[in-house]
């Protein structure tokens, strides 16, 4: 199949580009020209322009059977806080737009994210989750969900689309905001992260990479038009992924918890050093919010429809965390 890629570019899009290319299909980056595209495979296409140009998706999707949308600003925290809007939920809409300009399109994968479903506090949630729409972590989180929306209200007008929805992406590649897991522990095990963040509360559904780009083919060959499919994995807390980190490398686990409240002081201080040297913070005070709710999920529905099958989390992190040994980013 032809297909088209937005957010070829980032952490999930780059892989997810790559094993498309991989299994044989004819792949489409859109990219923007400002955007590093070094790391995509020399079979994949290039084509520029920005989702908030419904013209150059247009273009891009020309003679294309399938397309992928995958391109978001994924950051806790922006100084511009309507950069979500125009990015998340304008670019959807400019992609449906331009998809209906185009006949040869028959499926749109939409990435949404876990967020868009609202939290889980004291118990485990699936598709049929909607979001209560009334409070909100984070400026993301609320992005995603009015997109979420559109995409529904979409797919109830015949529009060819399938959402699926990844929990914490983990893995190795690109140490960007959606590679988190990566970035926290080369934290810790560079020392400036002694403790367990927060008292373990938390919850989040960690999913590899690889996985989830895989559950992203699935649902372009076997995911039914209109439906929602989690891509998530296990459910742990940050404290237990410390605690797997260090039995893995053999390395000590941390002996206290930093609790939450420094941690948004810290949150607090690090936006306004953001705001002065225009350096975006590894954590935010959005990000503390965050971590004080529980975000459990299964991934049941799409492990039936599409044959997902996220791998065990002690064996991903293994992996991952011999990359950024190998990487040099770790030492253990």
């Amino acid at each position: 199949m032809r297909v088209a890629v937005t957010g070829a570019t980032g952490y999930l899009g780059g892989r997810l580009c790559a094993a498309l290319a991989g299994a044989g299909h004819d792949v489409r980056a859109f990219v923007r020209r400002t955007s590093d595209a070094s790391g995509l495979p020399d079979a994949v296409e290039l084509a520029y322009g920005d989702v908030g140009d419904a013209d150059s998706l247009a273009a891009a999707f020309h003679g294309c059977d399938a397309v992928f949308h995958a391109a978001a600003s994924v950051e806790p925290w922006l100084p511009d806080p309507s950069v979500f809007t125009a990015v998340n939920v304008r670019g959807l809409e400019n992609v449906l737009k331009a998809a209906k300009r185009t006949p040869t399109v028959k499926k749109i994968v939409y990435t949404s994210s876990f967020f868009a479903l609202g939290t889980t506090d004291g118990y485990v949630a699936d598709e049929t989750q909607m979001h209560q729409g009334k409070t909100f972590c984070t400026e993301y989180e609320k992005s995603k969900v009015l997109a979420d929306r559109i995409a529904l209200q979409a797919a109830a007008e015949g529009v060819p689309i399938t959402i699926v929805y990844p929990g914490v992406i983990y893995g190795p590649g690109k140490l960007t905001t959606g590679n988190l897991v990566s970035r926290i522990l080369i934290e810790r095990f560079n020392g400036r992260l002694p403790g367990y963040i927060g008292d373990g509360y938390d919850r989040e559904s960690f999913c590899h990479v690889d996985d989830v780009v895989s559950g992203h083919i699935a649902a372009m060959e076997k995911g039914r038009v209109g439906e929602r499919y989690l891509l998530t994995g296990e459910n742990m807390s940050f404290m237990q992924i410390f605690n797997m980190a260090a039995s893995i490398t053999s390395t000590r686990a941390p002996w206290f918890h930093v609790p939450l409240w420094a941690i948004e002081i810290y949150g607090w201080i690090s936006v306004f050093i953001s705001r002065i040297t225009g350096k975006l913070p590894l954590i935010s005070y959005p990000t503390v919010r965050v971590l004080r709710h529980q975000w459990a999920y299964s991934c049941d529905k799409a492990k039936r429809e599409l044959g997902y099958s996220p791998r065990n989390l002690t064996e991903g992190l293994a992996e991952m965390l011999l990359w950024l040994k190998d990487e040099k980013l770790i030492k253990f």
